[in-house]
């Protein structure tokens, strides 16, 4: 009975072979994450003991050998874990770890193959770990032969079919048309459509016609917008450096993220995108100011580099330690978002689950630290590039040369008043006197002898001082102003000479980087040389340079950039295409999309991520490519009802037999909302949106009034209708995000956010019920009805349900609305206390904002 509650504890914890467990699949990885750092891949072997092999095991340590073959209860390895002597520390092994190892024993101790004779000291990397899925080469598989030939669209349906015909399902149904719109309306702009594009496409009898919709969605400014956003999580974008409670405001973040918008509308290959983000200063030549338009994107890019939170600035800060820190958020950063890969715990020891050493970790950090350079951080200020677009620099040359020409008939003016004025003043000075005193007053103040400004002095009348005449004179003061305001609204119209947030690397300088023990930087040890990972050796990525010579940088990040687009590497084209692929059904192919190691979910679909993966290389990374191919797929447009069979088969949607019904992010529930009301502000790029706290301390969209100590002033700021623009373009203080997107999971990045949670809560029921925003917008929508279609409630039920639902109410559904208003109107009628109450109006209002706070508006069938 024993026996067989083991084998059910093991299936649970997902070991492929519980029956006969072997060394190499389910042990060496429990033994790893428990045991390698003191008995194997130390420095050093505490009590003799090594236990990366299962004939090193048996042979034991010190006290002799650890396990005796068949036998668990006569074992030195059993008796240390079971009576948690072993591992040191709190984190001991779990009871199913402990059976497992009991099970290995008593089953005979097999591995899966011949163990060598010996192996090196320290860090090693088994064929087992080379051979996990995400580890190994893309390659291209055989799209499937499936049943039902008629339900496949493209190569997407054969591989899902494939898998749910096996299990004696099939696809589910195509939603219906007006849903499906809305569904991808919000997956690719993150706003439903309007009644008028509604009404277009179920018009429209074409084949094409939905396919002509994506195109048109894939070709507006939104889409830039919306897929920015998802990359700007991963990215760790925010508007603040948010290392202490000041939460420092970055003034100059956003034109990374103007950058990402305008490369995703733009349809920038993706391989080209990242290696702008990981290097795009390594493409230039500093000193940067004659850059063009084209290459200072370049730079902007490089502010992806810069994302993660930086304390340099902060008060009393120890700067070795935020430096630090700073340079393992960004290898975070750029480890989860491009490799799906956790490596920060290398940072201290190696991997306790997947194959990479603290060295690898090490050889990832040499290639940033030409740039970031701990051991002369550069503070934010100094790392702030000033530059014009040349064409911005054109333009104010201009301008100032306008400028000047009114600046000159200033000086005219004041030099004709200046010589009448003088020459009057000659009149009562003696005639004899009157070229030395001419030459007195011509010399300029600073250069005038002892004689001349004596000579001034003794006729003083004769010292004239134009400026002093123009302000005793209005018609002239008149004059005189007129040309400095003209000047001043000349130049006023300069483009400003914008600040960059970038990141460069010092010409000539070369900084070495040392592995620090225990990730201690005042433990360094040997020197550790720029690489890829060993887990990467037989991929052929090329070789990371200490210091190219053919450019004025190192190089090293540029080559790094390149082999992660390279078509020989595992892990980038999977990572990016699982993660579309998450956005699109609201679950990855491979479950979690920043850890594709041991930890991370097993893929649903291994043979389509890889074909999906290699077709996306194959395209050219065209991301509008891959949102095309997967739209159009009958995987994509099924229906997200449950069917019984469903249910009992898979009931997580594994197989994919029906699409997930998702709900909308916080920023997409803002946005339609806006759009649904007519308020948004449909303004691209620029500046941030600025939020404060208001009188409860809620965050809000506003100025920051609050006078030095901290107190409320009461003052509002006019935002000129910058309130209504998108919410990509609202400010992201880490310290202090926007009440509307706390409530609705919008991520804190620290460092950065791979995977948004979407939960549950009372709190975001309280804020539709009660946020001034959603009543103010409820009401705006309201009034629009009221003019689209005046006086004809069941118009305007109609229209409000096409708006917020992009569908038509039924009968039941349009009568119980009616009924709703009425009553409502009623009950407002008889509670009126202000004469300009319009129960019209509030009954309207109610009902709007009772359908925005509903799930058929949150949530995308």
């Amino acid at each position: 009975m024993n026996h067989v509650i083991t084998q059910l504890l093991l299936m649970t914890l997902g070991f492929s072979n519980p029956e006969v467990p072997l060394f190499e699949q389910e042990v060496r990885s429990l033994l790893k994450t428990h045991c390698f750092e003191c008995h194997g891949e130390g420095e050093k072997l505490k009590g003799g003991l090594d236990l990366r092999l299962k004939k090193l095991i048996v042979k034991g340590g010190d006290t002799g050998p650890s396990i005796v073959l068949s036998a668990p209860e006569k074992s030195l390895l059993i008796a240390k874990v079971d009576s948690q002597e072993m591992p040191p520390g709190k984190k001991k092994l779990h009871k199913q770890e402990i059976e497992l190892l009991k099970l290995w024993i008593s089953t005979g101790a097999k591995t899966a193959s011949i163990e060598p004779d010996k192996i090196a000291s320290g860090f090693m990397i088994t064929e087992n770990e080379r051979n996990h899925w995400a580890f190994r080469k893309i390659k291209d598989p055989i799209i499937p032969q499936i049943k039902n030939t008629s339900l496949v669209k493209n190569p997407i349906d054969a591989f899902v079919l494939h898998k749910l015909e096996s299990k004696g399902l099939t696809l589910s149904k195509n939603v219906e048309k007006h849903l499906l719109l809305r569904r991808a309306f919000i997956d690719l702009i993150g706003m439903p459509p309007t009644p008028l594009e509604l009404d277009f496409f179920l018009n429209d009898n074409s084949t094409d016609a939905y396919e002509k919709q994506i195109d048109m969605l894939l070709k507006s400014p939104h889409y830039g917008e919306r897929w920015g956003r998802h990359w700007l999580d991963v990215a760790g974008y925010a508007d603040s450096e948010g290392f202490d409670g000041s939460d420092i405001i970055r003034t100059s973040a956003y034109h990374y993220r103007d950058y990402v918008i305008r490369s995703l509308n733009e349809g920038k290959p993706l391989n080209q995108f990242i290696i702008e983000q990981l290097a795009g200063d390594e493409l230039l030549k500093a000193p940067y100011q004659s850059t063009s338009s084209a290459d200072l994107e370049k730079l902007i890019a490089t502010g992806f580099l810069r994302m993660a939170p930086d304390g340099s600035s902060a008060k009393d800060v120890n700067i070795k330690l935020s430096s630090n820190q700073t340079i393992a958020d960004t290898i975070q950063i750029v480890s989860t978002s491009l490799l799906g890969l956790t490596t920060q715990c290398a940072q201290c020891h190696n991997h306790r689950y997947d194959p990479i050493s603290q060295a690898d970790y090490y050889k990832l950090r040499a290639i940033f630290e030409p740039a970031l350079n701990w051991k002369a951080w550069k503070t934010i200020a100094s790392r702030e590039i000033k530059i014009q677009y040349p064409q911005d620099k054109t333009k104010s040359a201009e301008l100032e040369a306008k400028a000047l020409a009114i600046d000159k008939k200033k000086t005219e003016l004041l030099n004709t008043i200046q010589k009448v004025e003088f020459e009057k003043s000659l009149e009562k000075v003696p005639t004899n006197l009157h070229s030395e005193i001419k030459k007195a007053f011509e010399t300029p103040i600073l250069k005038r002898n002892v004689a001349q400004k004596k000579i001034l002095s003794d006729y003083p009348n004769s010292n004239v001082n134009a400026a002093l005449i123009i302000q005793r004179d209005a018609k002239l003061s008149l004059e005189f102003k007129a040309y400095t305001d003209e000047a001043e609204k000349i130049r006023s119209l300069k483009p400003a000479i914008a600040s960059y947030r970038v990141l460069t690397e010092e010409p000539g300088i070369t900084p070495t980087t040392n592995r620090f023990e225990r990730g201690d930087y005042e433990q360094p040890k040997e020197l550790i040389k720029p690489g890829h990972f060993d887990l990467f050796a037989s991929h052929n990525l090329g070789v990371i340079p200490e210091d190219d010579s053919s450019i004025p940088t190192t190089g090293r990040r540029l080559a790094f950039a390149k082999s992660l687009v390279s078509e020989n590497h595992p892990l980038t084209s999977r990572v990016l295409v699982n993660r579309f692929w998450m956005h699109h059904f609201g679950q990855g192919i491979a479950g979690n999309p920043a850890d594709f190691g041991k930890l991370g979910e097993a893929p649903s679909h291994p043979e389509l991520l890889d074909w999906l993966a290699l077709n996306f290389m194959k395209s050219g990374w065209n991301l509008k490519e891959f949102h095309k191919l997967v739209m159009t797929s009958n995987t994509y447009k099924q229906t997200s009802l449950r069917t019984e069979m469903l249910q009992k088969v898979d009931p997580a949607n594994k197989l994919l037999g029906r699409m997930n019904v998702r709900r909308m992010e916080a920023e997409s529930i803002r946005d339609s909302i806006l759009r649904i009301s007519s308020k948004i502000n449909e303004k691209l790029y620029g500046p941030p949106v600025p939020v404060t706290p208001d009188d409860y301390g809620q965050i809000i969209i506003g100025t920051d009034t609050r006078d030095g100590a901290g107190r409320f002033t009461g003052k509002k700021v006019d935002l000129k209708g910058e309130e209504f623009r998108r919410s990509i373009y609202i400010q992201v203080r880490r310290s202090t995000p926007l009440a509307v997107f706390e409530s609705f999971d919008a991520p804190i990045v620290t460092p950065n956010c791979e995977h948004r949670n979407f939960s549950t809560s009372s709190t975001q029921s309280l804020l539709m019920l009660n946020s001034q925003f959603i009543q103010e917008h409820a009401e705006h929508l309201a009034l629009k009805l009221q003019k689209e279609a005046p006086a004809n409630i069941e118009e305007q039920i109609k229209l409000a349900w096409t708006l917020i639902y992009t569908s038509s109410p039924t009968k039941d559904e349009c009568d119980l609305s009616l009924a709703f208003i009425k009553e409502q109107t009623n009950s407002f009628s008889k509670s009126v206390v202000k004469k300009e109450s319009n129960p019209e109006l509030q009954s309207l209002t109610a009902f709007c904002q009772g359908l925005l706070i509903s799930n058929r508006f949150l949530y995308v069938d």
